[in-house]
């Protein structure tokens, strides 16, 4: 396993007989940004869930961290972000944020630094105190980010963690990604459908009907196939419109 942070290999996955995850294979290294495109149905979720241990495969392997999936270290190690928001309604940002903080083995003072750092980063402070039932839906979503942050995670896997949010929130939230990568050595495991997006990542793998169709840094992708965006990408490569 040695550099990667992720190694898929030959993990495949059906539904009622319906092949979600074909035979796939992918490696993933240790500190970089990785975004995961694809339209919608097209295995991104699934193939998350099985990294998480949270879906097992029925065929091939999973390591993640140098652990083999699933594993109880991963807990820690891992931070997530769902496509829909998992949160108490009717508890505030704040509760929120200590309730998951105290599933991790945090001191209090390291709760409170991790709980202050996640809410600052997502532009929550000010709102910390209001019920989460009376916040936006983006606001939800930036929640939700904070608690995927908040136990200093090795290693974040985010799925579409920009819908709904604001273009300016949208692009702060971006520099911090990178920021982490560059800083803190955190590998980041993305799904986007959003273009620009995928622009920023160290490195693409694009899925369709389960399959990796292609898998490159931005620019060396778009220079194989000619191509001036990664819809022209994802089209040529033998996907469809995303």
């Amino acid at each position: 396993m040695g550099n990667n942070a992720i190694s898929l290999n030959s993990i495949e996955k059906k539904f009622q007989q319906k092949q979600v995850i074909a035979p796939l294979s992918l490696e993933i290294p240790k500190g970089e940004l990785i975004g995961l495109l694809g339209p919608s149905g097209c295995g991104k979720t699934t193939l998350i869930k099985m990294i998480m241990g949270m879906i097992k495969p029925d065929n091939g392997s999973i390591q993640v961290l140098n652990y083999t999936v699933p594993h109880k270290q991963l807990l820690t190690d891992i931070g997530y972000m769902a496509q829909s928001d998992a949160l108490y309604l009717d508890l505030t940002g704040e509760e929120n944020l200590h309730f998951f903080a105290k599933l991790y083995r945090l001191s209090k003072k390291e709760r409170e630094e991790r709980v202050n750092y996640a809410a600052s980063l997502v532009h929550l402070t000010d709102d910390l105190n209001r019920k989460v039932l009376n916040y936006s839906g983006g606001m939800k979503r930036r929640l939700s980010l904070a608690i995927a942050l908040i136990q200093n995670p090795k290693l974040l896997i985010l799925d579409e963690p920009t819908v709904g949010i604001d273009p300016v929130l949208k692009k702060e939230i971006w520099q911090e990604l990178i920021r982490l990568k560059n800083d803190e050595h955190k590998t980041i495991l993305v799904t986007t459908h959003a273009m620009d997006e995928a622009e920023r990542c160290d490195q693409l793998a694009m899925l369709r009907n389960g399959h990796i169709i292609a898998h490159g840094t931005p620019h060396d992708l778009k220079a194989h196939y000619q191509a001036k965006d990664f819809d022209e990408v994802f089209l040529k490569a033998g996907g469809e419109a995303l």
